[in-house]
């Protein structure tokens, strides 16, 4: 009975181990890869207010009725915006 109570905690500890490591503030890799957590103070503003300067290289503006590909690129930063041209949403990908 002993020896199965170490091999029990032996395994919970590998399995621990093995677990991926979530950011301690809650945003994910894929968030992070664009910096869409960074930007959502701009929510509900114009498109217009966004500096340049804190946007990453590759940005795609989504208006209502868009046609948008489905490819998948982390580093893009995707904005969605309201017909009038105000910041819905950001994400990445």
């Amino acid at each position: 009975m002993r020896g199965q109570y170490w091999v029990l905690v032996a395994i919970c500890t590998a399995l621990t181990a093995c677990q991926a490591q979530s950011p301690a503030n809650g945003e994910t890799d894929v968030a992070r890869s664009c910096g869409a957590a960074r930007l959502s103070g701009w929510v509900g503003q114009d498109v217009s207010t966004l500096d340049e300067q804190y946007l990453p290289q590759i940005v795609r503006l989504i208006r209502p009725g868009d046609a948008i590909t489905e490819d998948h690129k982390p580093g893009r930063l995707n904005v969605v915006l309201s017909k009038a041209g105000a910041i819905k949403a950001f994400y990445c990908g």
